[in-house]
């Protein structure tokens, strides 16, 4: 039997991300940011060929564009400043349930090959209590969020969380707030944001920039 590969964006046969799918996600400027004061740093809008990608990560075993959705949210990070001074990657863990799912935990590999591409060490610093998966969960549901708890004491290094969609940002709220329990300052990114749910702790960039033109 011969597997084809397609693209995880249009399914076209090729690679794992056709040319037409990556330009465009670069042509996909985010719709919401803000790198500071526990905001959330959105490399993509979670729409269109954007979605089609995150979903063929996290839903279809499409590893392989894990690596270019890192690059996107390693651009975002740079862009914004907010690699200066960090000192550890780390993720935002999927429940037990749905890693033996799927086999992997999509937001260990994307935060892995962020910390490879900014030359940071990697560590699982979180634990996610037993509780039920954010997917499938109702917006009022998923405010409440899952619960998490960091290991070890972690004095004051600054950590950058990743996560692989953010929609109403609790999980990763849950996951810095579980950090700076443990003395660290939580720099929270994602990959996709979902443009039309905006997380109360997030603010439009273009805003920002017209503001500052």
């Amino acid at each position: 039997m011969i597997f084809e590969t397609r693209c995880a964006g249009c399914d076209t046969p090729g690679g794992a991300i056709c040319t037409v799918c990556r330009f465009a996600l670069l042509g996909r400027a985010p719709r919401h940011h803000d790198g500071h004061d526990g905001g959330v740093i959105a490399a993509l809008a979670f729409t269109g060929r954007a979605r089609d990608v995150v979903i063929g990560l996290k839903y279809r075993n499409r590893r392989a564009v894990g690596r270019h959705l890192a690059g996107l949210v390693v651009n975002r990070v740079v862009e914004t400043g907010a690699h200066q001074g960090l000192d550890v990657v780390t993720w935002a863990p999927t429940s037990p349930r749905r890693r033996r799912e799927r086999g992997f935990d999509q937001g260990e590999l994307l935060a892995r090959t962020v910390a490879r591409q900014l030359g940071l060490p990697c560590r699982r610093l979180l634990e996610r209590d037993t509780g039920p998966s954010q997917t499938g969960r109702s917006r009022a549901e998923r405010l409440r969020g899952p619960r998490f708890r960091a290991r070890p004491e972690l004095g004051g290094r600054r950590v950058l969380v990743v996560d692989d969609v953010v929609t109403t940002g609790a999980t990763l709220q849950a996951a810095g707030a579980a950090l700076a329990s443990r003395g660290a300052e939580p720099v929270l990114a994602a990959v996709a944001a979902t443009p039309e749910r905006r997380p109360a702790n997030v603010v439009e960039l273009r805003a920002r920039r017209s503001h500052a033109a």
